[in-house]
C-alpha cells in the first residue's frame, strides 16, 4: 500500500491510502463543522447543512445526485458529529472520476428555500423520533449536563425550536465560516488513481475561494451531579454517567482505551462478569470518547427498572476498585488483543481504511496504517492503563437516570 498526500492552492488537502489489490475505492469530504461549531441559536445547523447538500447544486437536482449514486452502485452517506461533518461514497474503481466529480460538486449546494423548508420539517420529525427511542433523550440531556455552557453540551440535532427558526441566510453565513477548502479534506482509500484524482479534484474544487476559519479547543468546565429524566413509559431503567477523559491530542488516550475495554468491553470485560454473565442488566459497557482539547469516558447500563438502585452501587464498586487496586496483566494481553484484533478485521474494508485516513487527518493532521495504530496498543504498559484510571477516574461522574423510576438516588 501508499499513502499519498497533494495540497491545492487554495488549502484543500487530498489523501489517499492507494492499494492496487482492492477491488473497490472509497472517498469522502472530511469537513471541521460539527455542533461544537455552533451558536444556541443555530444549534443543529451542522446536521441540518448535511441534510441540504443532497438537495442539489446549480449542476445537478436533488433526484439528478440520488439517480447518479444510484447508478455508480455506490454505498454513499453522511453523517455528522460533535467536531466533523463526512460525506462518503464507496464504488467500483472504474467510476472513480464520476464519483469524485459528484462528491466535489454538492460541496458547493444551492441551499435553495423551498428545499430548505422541506428539509426543516424532515429534520424535526428526526428530532422527535430520537427523542421516542431509548434512551429517550438521556445522551442529549447527560451531554448538555456534563459539559454545561461549553458547546460539546449542544445537541448534534439541535432543538426542535432552534431548528425551527434558522434561516436559509443563517445556515449560508455558517457555510462561509466553516467550509473553507483549508478547513476540509478529500480522503480516498483502494484501488485508486492518485494522479488522476489529483487532477479531478483540482479541476472541480482549485476555484474554491480560501478563507480563515478557526476552532479555540476551550477545555470545559466539567460537572458532576444526578439528574432523573421520568418516562413512565419505559420498561427499563438507563443508566448513563460522564467522567474527564484524555483528549484526541494527548498520548494518554490510548491507554485510557484499554483501560476502558479492560472495564466496559462487550465480552470478558468487568462489566461484562459483574451486569450481564449475571443477568443482572440487559446491556453494559465504558467507552471513550476524545475531542479537541478534553475527553470523556461514558458507562451506559440498560437493566431492569427493579435492579436499578442495586446497579447504580455496583457501577461505582467495580469502577472504585479499578481505580484503587488497578487491573492485572491478564486484563492487559486480553484487552490488547481485543483491540489490535478490531483495528486489524475492520481494515479489511476499503470503506474503513478511507475514514482513518481522513479521521486522523481531522484529529492530528497525521498518519498511521491500522498495523501501525494496533503496534501502539500493543506498547501499551500495565503502568500506564492503571495510571490512567487514576487520571481519569470516574467515581465523581454526571450520572442521568432515564426509565419509569423516578425515586433512584446517587450510590
Amino acid at each position: 500500500m501508499n499513502y499519498r498526500t497533494h495540497t491545492l492552492d487554495n488549502g484543500l488537502q487530498i489523501l489517499a491510502q492507494c492499494n492496487e489489490q482492492a477491488h473497490t475505492s472509497a472517498f469522502g469530504f472530511f469537513v471541521r463543522a460539527g455542533a461544537r461549531d455552533e451558536t444556541a441559536a443555530i444549534s443543529g445547523v451542522s446536521h441540518f447543512l448535511e441534510h441540504m447538500v443532497f438537495k442539489g447544486t446549480p449542476n445537478r437536482s436533488a433526484a439528478e445526485v440520488n439517480l447518479q449514486l444510484d447508478e455508480m452502485g455506490s454505498h454513499s452517506n453522511a453523517r455528522t458529529g460533535e467536531e466533523s461533518t463526512i460525506y462518503h461514497a464507496a464504488v467500483l474503481p472504474e467510476f472513480q472520476t464520476r464519483v469524485v466529480e459528484l462528491l466535489t460538486d454538492i460541496m458547493r449546494p444551492s441551499l435553495r428555500l423551498e428545499d430548505f423548508e422541506t428539509e426543516k420539517k424532515v429534520i424535526v420529525e428526526e428530532i422527535m423520533m430520537y427523542a421516542d427511542q431509548p434512551p429517550y433523550g438521556g445522551y442529549e440531556k447527560i451531554m448538555e449536563s456534563f459539559f454545561g455552557d461549553h458547546p460539546l453540551g449542544q445537541s448534534v440535532l439541535g432543538t426542535v425550536e432552534s431548528v425551527t427558526h434558522l434561516t436559509p441566510d443563517s445556515m449560508r453565513e455558517y457555510f462561509r465560516t466553516r467550509y473553507s477548502p483549508s478547513n476540509m479534506a478529500f480522503a480516498a482509500s483502494g484501488k485508486i488513481d492518485f494522479d488522476a484524482l489529483v487532477t479531478t479534484v483540482e479541476q472541480q474544487c482549485g476555484n474554491w475561494d480560501r478563507f480563515e476559519t478557526a476552532r479555540e479547543p476551550v477545555t470545559p468546565d466539567y460537572n458532576s451531579g444526578f439528574t432523573t429524566i421520568h418516562n413512565p413509559n419505559a420498561n427499563q431503567q438507563y443508566i448513563l454517567q460522564l467522567a474527564p477523559g484524555a483528549s484526541i491530542e494527548s498520548d494518554d488516550r490510548f491507554a485510557a482505551r484499554v483501560a476502558a475495554t479492560i472495564l466496559g468491553d462487550d465480552a470478558g470485560s468487568r462489566f461484562y462478569w459483574e451486569f450481564l454473565d449475571s443477568g443482572l442488566a440487559e446491556s453494559a459497557g465504558v467507552g471513550a470518547n476524545e475531542y479537541q482539547g478534553c475527553g470523556s469516558i461514558m458507562t451506559v447500563v440498560c437493566c431492569d427498572p427493579e435492579e436499578a438502585q442495586n446497579n447504580l452501587a455496583r457501577i461505582k464498586n467495580v469502577l472504585s476498585r479499578a481505580v484503587d487496586q488497578g487491573v492485572t496483566e491478564k486484563e492487559l494481553v486480553m484487552a490488547k488483543k481485543k483491540i489490535a484484533s478490531h483495528i486489524l478485521l475492520a481494515s479489511e474494508r476499503t470503506e474503513t481504511r478511507m475514514f482513518s485516513v481522513g479521521t486522523q487527518w481531522l484529529n492530528r493532521q497525521s498518519f498511521r496504517t491500522p498495523e501501525q495504530i494496533a503496534a501502539v496498543y500493543q506498547d501499551v504498559t500495565l503502568d500506564q492503563v492503571n495510571a490512567a484510571l487514576k487520571q481519569y477516574p470516574m467515581e465523581d461522574p454526571m450520572t442521568v437516570v432515564v426509565g419509569p423510576r423516578n425515586d433512584l438516588v446517587p450510590a
